[in-house]
C-alpha cells in the first residue's frame, strides 16, 4: 500500500482531503458534511470555551458517525506587556474614534493555551474524537501520552524542518506542512524565530525526505489538481481551508464570504496586527493602518485581537466591515461556491482526474 493509502486507512477516511480546522469560521456541519462526503472534518476550538467546544463536538457527533479532528492552540502562555499593550491601543484610537467607540482601557487574553488548560485535555479523554490536532506548538509529553492511551490519533503543524522534527520526537502521528500560502495563523512555534517561509510544495518535499512521518500538505490547495500534487512530492493527504469557506455550511458572514468573491481575493498578506501573531488574511483598513509607517509593535498574541475585536464589533454594527478577521490563503481568487459535500465530490473528480 501506499503511504496515502495507509494513512487514510488509520483514520477511517476514504479520500486524502482534510478540511482544515479554521477556528471561528469551521462549523459542525461543515465538519460533518466532509466526513459524511470521505474526506476528515475538522473543527478548530481555540477559540471557544470548554461548554461550546463541547457541544461542538457532540452537535458534529449527532451529524456523522465518521472520523473528525479537533484543533487546539498550543501557544505559550502570553507575555503580559502594560507599556506595550497601552501604546498599540492608543495607535488604533483613530478608526475607534472613526466609528464612534472609545478605545478600551486594557486588554484581555481572550484564548487560553491548551498546554496548561487540563480541563479541556480530560474533555477530549472523555469525548475521544478520532483525531486531535495541534497549532503552534504542542502539549506537555503528560498529554500526548494520555491522548494516545486514550487511542486518539494526533497531528500537529509545522512551519519548518525543525518543527517537523521536535513533532517527530514527541510522538506525534502525522504533520502537517503549513507553507507560506496558507491562510489563516501561521502555526510557528515561535513567531519570533526566523521564517524561511517555505512554500508548501517546498516544504512537504522537504518533510517527506527528512522524517518519516505521514504528511498532510497545507496552503493555497483549492482543487483536485492541487490535492494530486501533493501527494505527487509524496504527502498521504492535503488539507484545505479557505476552498471551503464559500459553503454554505461555514462560519462565514456575508462581508467575508462577498469579499472571497471580489477582487479582494487576489490580495492577501501574513501579518501580525489584527491577532499578534503571523496570519494571512484578505488586506482591509485595519491592516493597512496598523503596517503603515511608524506603526508601534503589536499588544502581542491574543491582546491584539482582543482590541481588533472590540473595534470591528462595533464597526460591523454601522455595516463596516474593514477591521474584520478575513482569513484566506493565496488560492482565495479559486474558491467556489457550492455544498460542502458538492465540493468534495468535486474535488476527488479533480484529484482522480475523472
Amino acid at each position: 500500500m501506499t503511504s496515502s493509502t495507509t494513512f487514510l486507512a488509520r483514520l477511517g477516511i476514504r479520500y486524502p482531503i482534510i478540511q482544515a480546522p479554521m477556528t471561528g469560521t469551521s462549523t459542525p456541519r461543515l465538519a460533518a458534511a466532509v466526513s459524511n462526503a470521505g474526506g476528515l472534518g475538522s473543527l478548530g476550538i481555540g477559540a471557544n470555551t470548554l461548554e461550546q467546544a463541547r457541544q461542538m463536538i457532540a452537535e458534529t457527533r449527532a451529524l456523522t458517525d465518521k472520523p473528525f479532528n479537533v484543533n487546539v492552540f498550543c501557544h505559550a502562555p502570553a507575555q503580559r506587556d502594560a507599556a506595550r499593550e497601552a501604546a498599540w491601543v492608543q495607535h488604533l484610537a483613530p478608526l475607534f474614534a472613526e466609528v464612534g467607540a472609545t478605545p478600551p482601557d486594557a486588554l484581555n487574553e481572550i484564548y487560553r493555551t491548551f498546554v496548561n488548560d487540563d480541563a479541556a485535555l480530560q474533555m477530549l479523554l472523555e469525548l475521544r474524537p478520532t483525531v486531535v490536532s495541534f497549532h503552534f506548538g504542542l502539549p506537555s509529553p503528560q498529554a500526548l501520552t494520555a491522548l494516545r492511551e486514550a487511542g486518539i490519533l494526533t497531528m500537529a503543524t509545522a512551519t519548518s524542518l525543525q518543527e517537523a522534527r521536535w513533532i517527530e520526537q514527541a510522538g506525534i502521528d502525522a504533520i502537517v506542512a503549513q507553507g507560506i500560502e496558507a491562510g489563516g495563523h501561521r502555526g510557528m512555534f515561535d513567531p519570533q524565530a526566523p521564517d524561511e517561509c517555505w512554500s508548501t510544495a517546498v516544504l512537504v518535499r522537504m518533510l517527506v525526505q527528512q522524517t518519516r512521518l505521514p504528511i498532510v500538505g497545507a496552503g493555497g490547495i483549492m482543487d483536485g489538481a492541487g490535492i494530486r500534487a501533493m501527494l505527487d512530492l509524496g504527502a498521504a493527504a492535503a488539507q484545505l481551508g479557505t476552498a471551503f469557506v464559500l459553503c454554505p455550511e461555514s462560519a462565514a458572514n456575508v462581508a467575508y464570504r462577498q469579499n472571497l468573491k471580489s477582487e479582494r481575493a487576489a490580495r492577501t498578506r501574513l501579518t501580525e496586527v489584527i491577532s499578534g501573531r503571523p496570519a494571512r488574511g484578505m488586506v482591509n483598513r485595519l491592516i493597512t493602518f496598523g503596517e503603515a509607517a511608524g506603526s508601534p509593535p503589536t499588544a502581542g498574541y491574543p491582546m491584539t485581537y482582543d482590541v481588533a475585536k472590540q473595534l470591528n464589533a462595533v464597526a460591523s454594527q454601522q455595516g463596516n466591515h474593514e477591521f474584520a478577521a478575513q482569513w484566506a490563503g493565496q488560492g482565495a481568487p479559486l474558491a467556489r461556491e457550492m455544498s460542502a459535500a458538492e465540493l468534495m465530490q468535486v474535488l476527488v473528480r479533480e484529484w482522480k482526474g475523472d
